[in-house]
Order: C-alpha cells, then sequence, then structure tokens
C-alpha cells in the first residue's frame, strides 16, 4: 500500500482550505488566508523508527517482490509517507538518484543524546537552509536503557533522568527551528503497551513493569512536550504516544486484528512478509518485533505526520 491517494486527498484539503480562507478574507471576514509549505528538502532525525538500510531495509517488515527482492517503497515507514508527499524519496530506497532531496540522518539504536551530531551532519551539507522540512522521533532507546536499571535505580530517579532528556530534545528541536527548519516532532510511542512490556509484566511481581514504562514514557514526553516552540508557524506536534494508546484500546478502528502481539520471527531489519508469524499482511498489525512498530503503526504514524505538516501555518 502506497500513500499516492491519501497524500492527493490531504493536499486537495488543505487547498480547499486556503480558497476558503480567501474567500472569507474578500467578504470581509477576519481569516487570513493560509499558504501551505512546500519543502525544498526534507530529513529524518532520530532512530530506527525513521531508517532505511543502505539497501533499503526497514526495521519493520520488509515487502518483497515476486523474485524475492526487497520493495523498499512497499508498505513505506512514516518517513518515507511524508518525503514521497513532496515528491521526495530517499537514496536508500532510490540509490539512482543523482540529487536526491529527501535526507536519513537517523540510525538505529539512536538516543536523544545523538540527536545533536545528527544535526550537525544536516548542517554541515548546507541541509538547513532554504525551505527544510524535518522529522525528529527519538528516545525509545532512552525509556528502554532507563528501565534496564530498575529496581537497582529506583523509580524517581529514572523519572528525574527521563525528564532531563526529554528537555534535550526540546532544546535540540528548537535549534533547528533557530536554523529556520520547519520542524515535525513526535512524541514516542507508548513503550509501555508494547509486547516487551507485556511480556515483564508477566515476568515480574514487584510492581506491574508494563506501566512502569508506560510513566517512564510520559516523562520524556512530557518534558519535551512543554519545552518546545509551541508555535505551529515553526513546530508541528504528533502524539504517537496517545496513539499507540487508542489503537491498543480499539484496535479493529484502525484496521487491526492485532494490537498486543510481535508479528516477526526473524530478527529487524531482517524480517519480510516470509518471516512473519501469521499469512496476513502487517498492515494487520500495530508491532514489528518487542517495541518497534509495523506497517499497520507505521502508517498511522505517517498519516498524523502528513495531516500535520500540510495543516500547519509554516
Amino acid at each position: 500500500m502506497r500513500f499516492t491517494r491519501f497524500s492527493a486527498r490531504l493536499a486537495r484539503h488543505a487547498l480547499l482550505a486556503g480558497v476558503t480562507a480567501a474567500a472569507l478574507v474578500a467578504c470581509g471576514g477576519g481569516t487570513s488566508q493560509f499558504e501551505a509549505f512546500v519543502p525544498d528538502r526534507y530529513a529524518a532525525f532520530g532512530d530506527e523508527t525513521s531508517v532505511l538500510t543502505s539497501d533499503g531495509r526497514k526495521f519493520g517488515v520488509n515487502a518483497l517482490t515476486s523474485t524475492d527482492a526487497i520493495d523498499c517503497a512497499s508498505e513505506p515507514i512514516w518517513v518515507q509517507a511524508v518525503a514521497s508527499n513532496y515528491g521526495f524519496r530517499f537514496a536508500e530506497c532510490n540509490p539512482e538518484a543523482a540529487t536526491p532531496k529527501a535526507f536519513l540522518r537517523a540510525a538505529k539504536g539512536a538516543k536523544v543524546a545523538d540527536l545533536a551530531a545528527q544535526i550537525d551532519a544536516q548542517a554541515a551539507n548546507g541541509g538547513t537552509t532554504g525551505k527544510v522540512l524535518a522529522t525528529v522521533l527519538v528516545g525509545s532507546n532512552d525509556i528502554l536503557e532507563a528501565y534496564a536499571k530498575f529496581p537497582s535505580v529506583p523509580e524517581d530517579q529514572l523519572v528525574a533522568d527521563l525528564r532531563g532528556r526529554g528537555e534535550r530534545l526540546a532544546a535540540q528541536v528548537n535549534r533547528l527551528t533557530d536554523l529556520g527548519v520547519k520542524v515535525i516532532v513526535s512524541t514516542v510511542p507508548d513503550m509501555g503497551l508494547t509486547p516487551f512490556a507485556i511480556a515483564q509484566k508477566a515476568a515480574f511481581t514487584d510492581t506491574d513493569r508494563a506501566a512502569l514504562l508506560t510513566r517512564l514514557t510520559a516523562a520524556l514526553n512530557g518534558r519535551l512536550r512543554v519545552n518546545i516552540l509551541n508555535d505551529g508557524r515553526f513546530v508541528g506536534l504528533v502524539l504517537a504516544d496517545e496513539m499507540v494508546q487508542v489503537m491498543n484500546k480499539s484496535p479493529v478502528s484502525f484496521g487491526l486484528t492485532d494490537a498486543v502481539t510481535a508479528i516477526c520471527t526473524t530478527a529487524l531489519p531482517d524480517c519480510t512478509s516470509k518471516t512473519l508469524v501469521t499469512s496476513t499482511s502487517s498492515a494487520a498489525y500495530l508491532w514489528a518485533d518487542d517495541t518497534r512498530m509495523a506497517y499497520g503503526g507505521q502508517n498511522r504514524l505517517g498519516i498524523l505526520a502528513l495531516s500535520r505538516a500540510l495543516g500547519n501555518p509554516f
């Protein structure tokens, strides 16, 4: 499944919104005309949720061609959906492109502390001048790192640490806006609703480990949300934590058959449509492995990010 029809529909809605606003102005209304932001470049920052490997593999489920080659354009991850809306493709999924306009700075295992270097790399190559759109999603590896210290390190200390990381993440997002970049930033998905969290809850009786992971997620996300530049002209916020919570409560509303089980039987990024626990499409599952999303989650995240990118008054 590709985003072509959905992206076109969103674009038409944005265009209609602009026409309506213009009509109101002409009639003496107080609404000013909205002109959609059209970037000339795009950069994706963060962790493996936003990564394609050099040969086009995803940290999710990889679709295959009829000859069992990786089809990196099918079942796109969320940053591919954003890029394709503007006619951009990443070199990792389009190696023949002479001058790509979409750049992957995200990296497997990245944490909040790695974001500054990713931004530095983009800026060093002139990638923060002009009309640049960026997406940022990082923090899940920070939460898992903090959780691994429990109970040797008490929860209040872990929460304090993650709040600090959330503040530092917000500072880097604000740094991007200082460079003139328009940013779509996502909160971290609720790690307390992952297959990993469910297994941890079953394995330990000292406390509800899933609820603990949710609280740790909230600690980082909460400080991110209150410290980013809260102005739609510069930053658009996507709430991936709330997205996962709603999908977990009512999976059928999002076309999911499973929101709690990992669909992959092999380690990412080597999972393909032939290495799944079921013959169903990964579009029907929220999770690819214990902590990372399948196409069912990536698809919804891409929809939310596109809606924000097209609707914000950048």
